[in-house]
């Protein structure tokens, strides 16, 4: 088999760019070592930057975002029990998305299934060869027979675990990462909402977040130590933790009921340099993670995929290798960003086991800073709807 672009991954970046690839005529072809089924059921954070939804659209796929979407001008902010809403399209013009990752993830597979361009699922021995020379190559096994496909890039979007960033060679490849003493239990449950707004909640307990996935389904988490058994929280201990949590008038109106799926999720930042390797470039998890209270990891992962796909493109139709010798230098740029506003964001809404008296001054101080400023509000507004790429 042969294609232009082999990408290892059938996650929202790995289906985005075969969409935006396909959209110019660039024949992809892309090998999951999952299921079809196991991709699109993961749950995920689902809050897009104006910047992603723009780039949904011009990949063809916005139709459903923008009829079941749920437009969001503002965001509110909570510290023991004092909230306050920071307006986005006052303070710079702009708003969010709340929509769903596995919405987003199901939007793509339709298109992916309409392009005719050929999906592997379930690709056993996922490995990759020759990414030095201008003939790599992607090995597997499917249904026990050993494939090949010869491409011309090969595009790792196989996340933190995948086997991309793995077969770079020792040495070539720079890591920075902090691990966090925390993790966020979540649930999700088919309630209404608290807010028509995200909720973020800092507390002598712990930090705790009210969001959702529509008007009828609801998203909670709170903050919780490492090595938190999600077994160990019914549901009942949850609902009373979360309104602990948060100020009065929400706790008051919460609308509780049984869990539809709990899980926790630990904390991490995470980032590798570079990000290309010769005809292999990372995008999304494999080459980054950010802790999830600034809302970037699929947004920074679409912007990933946006600037490959501009740079693949220009390098097939104008033999301009321009942009793919930029790429990770553009990218890691905007990458730093997001991990110093996810990071600012973890530091200032969460409690840490050595924080004492003056360091929880310092968050409230730095809270009551971001609500008395609109030069603070203003950065707020501008990181958390959209970084510049």
């Amino acid at each position: 088999m042969r294609t232009k672009v082999a990408i290892v991954g059938a996650g929202p970046a790995g289906l985005l760019l075969g969409q935006l690839l396909h959209k110019q005529g660039i024949e992809t072809v892309i090998i999951e070592r999952r299921s079809r089924d196991y991709v699109l059921g993961r749950i995920r954070a689902g809050v897009l930057e104006q910047g992603t939804v723009e780039l949904l659209e011009r990949a063809g796929i916005g139709e459903r975002m923008h009829a079941e979407g749920l437009v969001h001008d503002g965001v509110e902010f909570c510290f023991d029990g004092d909230r306050h809403r920071f307006d986005f399209r006052k303070l710079i013009g702009r708003s969010v998305t709340v929509y769903g990752q596995t919405e987003v993830t199901r939007d793509l597979m339709q298109a992916r299934d309409a392009s005719g361009d050929v999906s592997i699922y379930e690709a056993d021995h996922v490995s990759i060869h020759d990414f030095g020379t201008d003939k790599p190559k992607v090995r597997f096994v499917k249904d026990g027979v050993q494939q090949e496909i010869a491409c011309d890039f090969i595009a790792g979007c196989d996340g933190y675990h995948g086997v991309c960033r793995a077969s770079v060679p020792a040495g070539a490849l720079t890591t920075f990462e902090r691990i966090y003493p925390f993790g966020w239990l979540g649930i999700l449950v088919d309630r209404p909402p608290v807010a028509d707004e995200l909720i973020y909640a800092h507390h002598e307990r712990g930090f705790a977040l009210c969001s959702m996935r529509s008007p009828s389904r609801s998203r909670y988490y709170v903050q919780v130590p490492s090595g938190e058994k999600v077994e160990e929280w019914s549901d009942e201990r949850f609902w009373d933790e979360l309104r602990r949590r948060v100020d009065e008038e929400t706790a008051d109106r919460l609308v509780t009921g049984p869990s539809i799926e709990k899980s926790i999720a630990p904390l991490r930042s995470f980032v590798a340099e570079p990000l290309r390797f010769g005809r292999l470039f990372l995008a999304g998890d494999a080459a980054h993670i950010v802790p999830p209270t600034g809302a970037k990891g699929l947004n920074l992962a679409a912007s990933d995929v946006g600037a490959l796909a501009e740079a693949m493109t220009e390098y097939f139709h104008e033999r301009s290798s321009a942009g793919i010798d930029g790429y990770s230098a553009r990218v890691l740029a905007r990458v730093w960003k997001a991990e110093r506003f996810s990071w600012w964001m973890t530091s200032i809404l969460h409690t840490f086991p050595n924080t004492d008296t003056f360091g929880r001054r310092m968050q409230r101080t730095e809270f009551d800073y971001l609500v008395g400023s609109e030069a603070a509000s203003r950065s707020l507004a501008e990181n958390y709807t959209g970084l510049p790429l």
